[in-house]
Formats: C-alpha cells, structure tokens, sequence
C-alpha cells in the first residue's frame, strides 16, 4: 500500500510540473520510478503507457483548435516510429551480453544531462524569437530529410529511455523552423509524440511487459496533477519553475551515471548559486539585442519616403 501512495504522490508532482510548463513527463517520472525501487526496464515501460494516456488528452486539444502543421507531423513521425518501436528490442539485445539494467541507467543518466542542456537552449530560444515571430505569419517550407533525421534521433532516444519527445524534438524544431509560431509548434511536437509514444511503449509491452500496480498510479496520480499545473500556470512564475528543472534533470542525470554525491552538492550549489546571475546576463544582453534592432527597423520605416 506505501508503494501506491508514493507512486500516486510522485505521479501528482510530476504532473504539475507538466501543467505549469508542459514538459515531458519521461525526464522527470522515469529517474523518480528508478529512485522509488522500480527496476529501469519496468520504469521506461510504464511510464511510456502513461505518456501515451497522457499526451493525447492534449494532442486532441491542439487538434480542435487547428493548430498543429500535419505535414510536418508526419515527416517527424515517419522518422520516429521506427526507431521508438526498436528500442526496446536493443535494450533485450544488450541483455543478451550484458546488464540491461546497467546500461539503461547510464543512457537514461546521459539522456537527461542531454535534456537538460536542450531545455535550457529552448528557454533561450523562445525568449530570444518573442518578438520577431509573427503567430499569422504562412507555414515555413517543411524540409523533409532534416525532419526525418529529427524524428529518427528523437525516437531513438525515447523508444530507449522514454525521455526525448518534449525537449529534443521542440529545439530541433526551433531550430529547423524559427518562424514557425509557438502555438502551431506546440501542437505539432504533442501530435508527432502519440504515434512515437505508442510505437516505443507497444515494443516494450512486447519485449517485457506491464507491470499494472505501477501503471495506474501513474495515470490516476499524473490526470489530476496536470490539470491543477495548468491551472497554476498563470499565477508561477515560468522563468523560475523552468530553471529549477533544468538543474534537477542535470543533477538527476549526474547521480544515475554515479557521479559521486559531494560532486553532485557542488555542481547543484554552482547551480542554484550562480545560475541566476548567468541566466539575467544572458537574457539582459538578449533583449539588447532585441531592443537595437526594433530602434533600426524604426529608423528605417522613419527614413523610407
């Protein structure tokens, strides 16, 4: 019965952090199931169930209200679906000559350090395109090949470690289309991540199952969760939230690779120290910039007869 309510409780707290800034719940829920005991197979397996619960209630929002580019959609998703699906037969392959275990926590390990540094980019990114994105503007152009080689990599990296769909996907997409507009953006990653999302949970279900006692807390604790973050999302501060992930993911990732403890206090403490006074440089010298151009372009309209 303690097991049901830590799942529940962790499940709650997971998804408020989704509600508040809709983050992928794999980063965050996969390292808290390895640190309640639940083996890493078992972990990646049942929270990939969740996801793709979880992720389509908000895909069929977006969907609704028109938002997602469905071409772009599916370049990503016929890159990743392949991929998601192998994953867990690579992880069994691996078990064959090693320890599967082992080896899921080093790539989990890796995969949130990889997270983190991405989400960081994309705080970075969104802050920087605020104002030069306009939401009416037409479709960018799909590039096909890049788009694939985006959705294989992503798949990869979440059909092996149920981490991935949320933050290397959305920075590659930023980065591939920057005029793309938030909103259509959004909706495109969460319509691409159900078909990923299945793909790679359907091969685990296959390979080594579900383990329901782990699975229902997890839907049952995640719902409520998520709804009460996204209430609270106006009235929290993003900037502040965001940031505190960005330092749990890298202090997360660093412990599963066994990093030793006292390291991991002193990068946390340089984190929690000195990453405000970094991120308030960076985004100072960011809307500089955004500042001298806007008084160019003014300038310029001011000069034109």
């Amino acid at each position: 019965m303690g097991e049901v309510v830590a799942l529940l409780v962790v499940a709650f707290g997971v998804g408020i952090v989704i509600g508040l800034t809709g983050m992928g719940g794999g980063a965050l829920m996969t390292p808290a199931l390895i640190f309640l005991g639940v083996p890493p197979t078992a972990a990646v397996a049942n929270d990939l169930v969740a996801a793709s619960v979880n992720k389509t209630v908000g895909a069929a929002v977006h969907w609704r209200s028109g938002s997602p580019n469905l071409r772009l959609a599916a370049w990503l998703t016929a890159g990743s679906v392949p991929f998601a699906f192998a994953g867990a037969f690579i992880i069994d392959a691996y078990g064959a000559s090693g320890d599967p275990q082992a080896f899921l926590k080093v790539a989990i390990g890796v995969a949130l350090l990889l997270t983190a540094g991405l989400y960081t980019v994309r705080m970075y990114l969104n802050m920087s395109r605020r104002v030069r994105v306009d939401p009416r503007a037409a479709d960018p152009v799909v590039r096909p090949v890049p788009t694939l080689l985006v959705g294989a990599v992503g798949g990869l990296l979440v059909g092996i470690t149920s981490v991935g769909s949320g933050s290397l996907i959305m920075v590659c997409l930023l980065l591939l289309y920057p005029t793309l507009a938030a909103r259509r953006l959004v909706g495109t990653d969460l319509v691409q991540a159900i078909p990923l999302v299945v793909a790679a949970s359907v091969s685990h279900i296959i390979v080594s199952g579900i383990d329901w006692d782990v699975l229902l807390p997890l839907v049952l604790g995640g719902a409520p969760g998520t709804y009460l973050g996204a209430r609270l999302s106006s009235v929290v501060p993003q900037s502040v939230t965001r940031r505190g992930i960005a330092t749990v993911l890298t202090l997360t990732g660093l412990a599963m690779l066994q990093v030793p403890p006292v390291w991991v206090g002193i990068i946390g403490a340089g984190l929690v120290v000195l990453g405000p006074v970094v991120w308030g440089l960076v985004r100072r010298a960011a809307l500089s910039r955004d500042g001298s151009r806007r008084g160019r372009a003014g300038a310029g309209s001011r000069r034109t007869p």
